[in-house]
């Protein structure tokens, strides 16, 4: 096998073997994805490729294999959303205020990547900070959905915030990618792309390096093609980091060895609570399908309870939001990032935040500044944290009863960004996914359906803390059962 279009649809598992078998090279592997690359390049879905890096990468996996101590992710080509922090490569934040911005150092998950030979073909598109859901605050322009519904002239966003790393993996323009999730990141983009997303449990992927949003929510973790690769890839994300405070000590777990445990005997929850309003029947029937496929598996579904659902997401975005407003105030022109002059120092502050923050980035700075100020910080802010609170404990007494829950991933498929001009509106698609970050519970997003409109829809399923092994077990039943195999016009061969 070497014909590029071969090499492009190979997942982790089947690629691995291949290198395994000497079928292809790292190398030959890599250089089809930088073919790749060229031919999606109107996805926007890079801000910087690094393809002389990716090359580099690949020999020294080639020379790895051959010394045979190769590992799970050895010869991977995988794109990094560029809210890591990569040593002597530009990260951008997807923001003008960073500039030309080249670490001096790693962050740990992507350094275990590169550890583990994964090679690196660039740092991917997403909303500025991470703030967005559709992929369209980028500093760099918005990244494009590969999918498009037959006739369709407009363009679909790919979600946000990783959409870039969902489009490239949509388009077989990187076999996996990294992403980070606070609301809903990794699981919502994953879904409106058709492909798999995982979000570990808070503390399980460090934190170190990676440019915060949220400090209590962010959580970084895998977008693949498959359960199995989510598996794969997270065995090489995850494990305890002592530069990071907020990092687990949790044994490490076999992730990829876990999927053996199957699902039969396991106890589904189905939040009745996750039945909003308006609720699209394509979404609701999709639901119901995936309980039967739950089923099917062995499994029992039990109905459940989480009243406080219905909060989540104000009492989301008033936690996310305040935590940014920190985070973000080092960017000041001072000590780094880029500086805009003014007649004094409070001139300058406000010119360098004022032109290198884009529109959305100020909206929740100026939305978090206000509910930490004096006055309302007990009205808003702590009370949203009691908010949370209540929310885990929903959660833990529904895992007394089961041992995963299964939900929609999102209350739609992919939609135009001219759709939603609505802030308040677009924060609403992440309404399935916040309440699992609110608790720093592992989720997984898995492809289980399409459209009218022949659009990817994906179903999601959440575990108990730390307990990934039950949310991937799962997810590889939903995925069997579903049998999705659709791909976008991209990888069918026709550029977009």
């Amino acid at each position: 096998m070497s014909a590029l279009s071969d090499l492009l649809r190979l997942d982790i598992a089947s690629a691995r073997k291949g290198l395994a078998d000497k079928q292809f090279t790292a190398r030959e592997l890599t250089e089809a994805y930088l073919a790749a690359a060229d031919d999606a390049r109107a996805l926007n879905g890079f801000i910087t490729e690094t393809p002389e890096q990716a090359l580099v990468d690949a020999d020294a996996a080639d020379a790895r294999l051959q010394a045979g101590n190769a590992v799970a992710m050895t010869g991977m080509p995988i794109a990094q959303k560029d809210l890591f922090c990569t040593k002597g490569i530009r990260t951008t934040a997807a923001s003008k205020i960073l500039g030309d911005f080249k670490p001096e150092y790693e962050s740990t998950v992507s350094g275990k990547l590169k550890a583990d030979g994964a090679v690196l073909l660039g740092k991917a598109n997403l909303d500025e900070f991470a703030m967005g859901s559709a992929n369209i605050t980028s500093a760099f322009g918005p990244v494009t959905n590969p999918w498009t519904p037959e006739g369709a002239a407009t363009p679909l966003t790919p979600g946000g915030s990783s959409g870039g790393s969902a489009a490239l993996v949509a388009a077989g323009a990187a076999i996996a990618a990294t992403g980070t999730d606070t609301g809903g990141s990794i699981r919502q983009p994953a879904a409106l792309c058709g492909v798999v997303g995982m979000k570990p449990t808070y503390g399980r992927c460090s934190r170190w390096g990676v440019v915060a949003f949220a400090s209590s929510l962010d959580q970084s973790g895998p977008i693949t093609r498959s359960v199995r690769d989510a598996a794969i890839m997270l065995g090489s994300m995850a494990g305890h980091d002592p530069k990071d405070s907020t990092s687990a000590t949790a044994a490490p777990v076999d992730f990829e060895a876990a999927l053996a445990g199957g699902v039969k005997g396991m106890r589904v929850g189905v939040p009745r609570e996750y039945r909003t309003d308006g609720m699209p029947a394509e979404i609701d029937a999709l639901w119901q399908e995936g309980i039967e496929m739950a089923k099917a598996a062995g499994a029992e579904i039990v109905d459940v309870s989480l009243p406080m659902t219905k909060m989540a997401l104000p009492a989301y975005y008033i936690v996310a939001l305040a935590e940014a407003s920190s985070n973000l105030a080092r960017y000041d022109g001072v000590r780094y990032c880029a500086r805009e002059d003014g007649g004094d120092l409070t001139e300058m502050y406000s010119n360098t935040r004022g032109t290198g923050f884009g529109e959305e980035v100020r909206r929740r700075i100026l939305i978090g500044t206000y509910v930490l100020s004096a006055g309302y910080y007990d009205a808003y802010y702590k009370q949203a944290q009691k908010v949370r609170t209540l929310i885990a404990n929903d959660f833990n007494t529904a895992f007394n009863n089961v041992d995963v829950l299964l939900t929609p991933t999102t209350p739609s498929a992919a939609f135009a960004a001219g759709d939603v001009d609505d802030p308040v509106a677009m924060y609403m698609n992440d309404i399935f996914t916040v309440p699992a970050s609110m608790a720093g519970l592992p989720g997984i997003s898995v492809p289980a359906g399409l459209s009218a409109d022949g659009l990817p829809l994906g179903l999601q399923i959440i575990g108990k803390p730390f307990d990934e092994a039950s949310v991937l077990q799962m997810g590889q039943a939903i995925e069997d059962a579903a049998g999705f195999d659709k791909t976008p016009r991209l990888l069918a061969g026709a550029k977009p």
